[in-house]
């Protein structure tokens, strides 16, 4: 039998950290602000773009005296150079003290940078294991940038931790009960390479457009999950003939707060099947922007959904799961190479036990 106290310690989830790539902000948000700082993984960083277009994220705090870089404190990017409001010190895109008002730059006066990449004018960086470098690259067949309508990007805060969020991609029963999905089935196992895994379903659900009549939609799904901050959706509506996409990015603020960070995309419909409020009448342009924008609506509603039971939830290392739940458990052995220490064996099966591995 398990004490309450036993109970409370092994429903906890390893770390409330997890090795990975996580988003830092958009290169339009970094280039509009010119210098951006926030709590990220339970540090205070800063993100801004050189001259050349290259971004930097590197540490909030300068090497010199410890002030703070960020604007609120004075900071400031000129000529493509953070300015230290302090003393002056330069730092270039790479972390490099450049210069100085009064001296020579010292050669030791660097910031700590991370690791970034770009993703369809997304921002990630790295978080590694006691500092570690990458152990993986983020979403190697980047997506096609061409033919896509602007994306419609909404973040959410409230207590949470990116497992969980990232278990919503295999947990088939919360679609029908919370969400009112219909047919939702899975098509296949759930595929696992190192830090990819990927999730197929198909599902219909009925929505109203602009609060007019109800349609049916008829969707199949291809979730690619890198690690436990970015998840990529590929959907494709097969009753109009539309394809979407979405990012589902969840971002440890500080242990306890998560960011979670949706972006949608819609590809130019130039020949629809169904001509929904007039969608076939519209100018082609006009067409995935405003189909994005309705998207994007119902998205964020069915977000708030979880959000209400996210951030009030408890873990459980042992669910007592029935068959309707679908891969709980392969999904969170799947997770276990994230965390510093493995996860406790006995509460997870083996990664190999119920996956399909390529």
């Amino acid at each position: 039998m398990v004490t309450p106290q036993r109970q409370l310690l092994t429903d906890q989830l390893p770390s409330p950290f997890p090795e990975g790539w996580y988003f830092v902000a958009s290169r339009a948000d970094i280039q509009r602000a010119r210098l951006v700082r926030k709590v990220w993984m339970g540090e205070e960083i800063i993100g801004w773009c050189d001259d050349d277009g290259k971004i930097c994220v590197a540490e909030s705090h300068c090497p010199h005296l410890g002030s703070d870089l960020g604007p609120l404190a004075g900071g400031r990017v000129c000529q493509g150079r953070l300015i230290c409001p302090f003393h002056g010190y330069e730092f270039d895109s790479s972390g490099r003290c450049v210069a100085t008002p009064y001296a020579d730059p010292p050669s030791s006066a660097r910031l700590q940078v991370f690791d970034i990449q770009e993703i369809n004018g997304l921002i990630f960086a790295w978080y590694g294991i006691d500092g570690r470098p990458p152990q993986w690259e983020l979403h190697p067949d980047h997506p096609e940038v061409e033919n896509w309508c602007s994306p419609a990007i909404h973040t959410f805060r409230f207590p949470g931790h990116p497992q969980e969020t990232a278990e919503n991609s295999v947990d088939l029963a919360h679609f029908r009960y919370v969400h009112g999905y219909g047919s939702f089935d899975r098509v296949g196992r759930i595929q696992v390479e190192g830090a990819r895994l990927e999730s197929c379903f198909n599902f219909r659900t009925v929505r109203k457009l602009a609060g007019l009549s109800a349609f049916t939609m008829d969707l199949s799904a291809v979730t690619n999950i890198f690690g436990l901050g970015y998840s990529f959706v590929q959907i494709r509506e097969h009753s109009i003939g539309v394809d979407m996409r979405l990012w589902v990015l969840a971002t440890p603020v500080d242990g306890t707060l998560i960011d979670l960070t949706l972006v949608s995309q819609t590809r130019e419909i130039r020949n629809p099947k169904r001509r929904i409020i007039g969608l076939g009448l519209l100018p082609v342009s006009w067409r995935a922007p405003i189909f994005n924008k309705f998207m994007a609506a119902q998205q964020k509603g069915d977000v708030l959904q979880d959000v209400a039971i996210w951030s009030r939830k408890r873990y459980r290392s042992r669910p007592r799961l029935c068959r309707s739940d679908g891969e709980i458990m392969p999904f969170r052995a799947y997770c276990a190479q994230f965390y510093p220490e493995p996860q406790d064996q006995s509460d997870i099966p083996s990664a190999g036990s119920h996956q399909v591995l390529r």
